[in-house]
């Protein structure tokens, strides 16, 4: 029965936009602050801040509610993908529109709060001086919102381009999973195809084997991301061994080195039976008294990751023939080509696979888990 994983919904939060508008009113009022503070003559006592207050609210008031709508404006420019002599003539006309409308609120204002004569004085003084402001205070309003809209349409492309090379390394993967089984049993078929030749009796037991083994690799419910354990895996290996041995004789020779506490870790399945089969290839059937494979896990006693040896005492070969970049060479075949390239994509990049060889020193592949 599929046990269905229900995920903790996310705690809620403030939405972007709502971020946004925050950050702006703390800007405002930072400002506003300043300005009261540069207005301030503490000298002359509590009159003065409380002037410096009314100064500081009747002058800014204006480009603080204006500066709402230039944001809308800005995103509009923004997205229209404009040139750079239509998007400055843009901006120039809205900044003195800025300045226009700001005129004209501090007009409003003053009209209702000391009447039209007053107002129209005001206007006569400040217009010059407030239009040469207006223009100075919509620069860093227009450039700040830009800045705040690129950094938005960067972050949703790097996400975009994440999602995407995430779903790209997730197809090869399960493209570079899908080869090994087939390799394998096609391999494997083909001995016991040699074994039922030579021994009839020997080849029904390998067959029982087999199945338990095709058990494992064909299993319907596991994908690409899914692990099993270290246990598991020997088991698989162990039994592809024992058909090996049923082939080979007293030829393939073997070696255990497993630390009780790893058996437990987790790992990709088909990670140690494509380098156990490579070296009985390359390493152990060419040699006419055959040869012995070492299989050992272990804990790193700094990272706490899973490290796992698998070599063989053959007649190894020149490091360079299996250059990665390289088409792949007898020695490393289609399984160990496959399983360097499953190892750089899974785990984030960062499980590592080193071959260690030279000719007449044997062939070692460490592979470095993190658990």
């Amino acid at each position: 029965m599929d046990t269905q994983i229900v995920k903790p919904k996310p705690k809620a939060g403030l939405s972007s936009r709502s971020r946004f508008w925050l950050a702006y009113a703390g800007i405002c009022l930072v400002t506003w602050s300043l300005f009261v503070l540069a207005g301030t003559d503490y000298k002359k006592g509590a009159w003065e801040v409380w002037s410096a207050v009314y100064e500081a609210s009747m002058s800014l008031w204006g480009p603080t509610l204006l500066g709402v709508a230039v944001y809308p404006w800005v995103r509009r420019l923004h997205r229209a993908q404009l040139g750079l002599l239509a998007l400055l003539g843009l901006h120039a006309m809205a900044a003195l529109l800025f300045s226009a409308l700001w005129l004209m609120a501090d007009f409003v204002l003053a009209s209702l709060l000391f009447g039209p004569e007053h107002a129209h004085a005001t206007l006569r003084q400040a217009a010059l001086w407030r239009t040469i402001t207006g223009l100075f205070v919509y620069m860093p309003l227009a450039t700040g919102f830009t800045a705040v809209l690129s950094a938005q349409q960067a972050r949703t492309s790097a996400l975009a381009a994440a999602q995407a090379e995430g779903a790209l390394a997730r197809a090869e993967l399960a493209a570079i999973s899908g080869k090994l089984n087939p390799h394998f049993l096609f391999n494997t078929l083909n001995s016991l195809i040699a074994l039922t030749r030579k021994d009839a009796k020997a080849a029904e037991t390998a067959l029982m084997r087999f199945s338990d083994m095709l058990r494992y690799v064909l299993d319907s419910k596991r994908g690409v991301a899914d692990r099993v354990t270290l246990r598991e895996e020997l088991d698989f290996v162990r039994d592809y061994l024992a058909l090996e041995t049923l082939r080979m004789g007293a030829r393939l020779r073997l070696d255990w080195e497993i630390a009780e506490e790893t058996l437990d870790d987790e790992i990709p399945p088909l990670t140690l039976q494509p380098l156990v089969e490579n070296c009985i290839a390359h390493g152990i059937a060419p040699s006419v008294g055959g040869g012995t494979i070492g299989i050992a896990a272990r804990r790193d006693a700094l990272t706490r990751g899973l490290v796992l040896t698998v070599q063989d005492d053959g007649a190894g070969c020149e490091p360079a023939r299996l250059d990665p970049s390289q088409a792949p060479t007898q020695r490393q075949g289609i399984g160990l080509g496959a399983l360097r390239r499953r190892f750089a994509l899974d785990y984030e990049g960062r499980a590592r696979l080193q071959i260690h060889t030279a000719p007449g020193a044997g062939f070692r592949v460490d592979i470095w888990i993190p658990q």
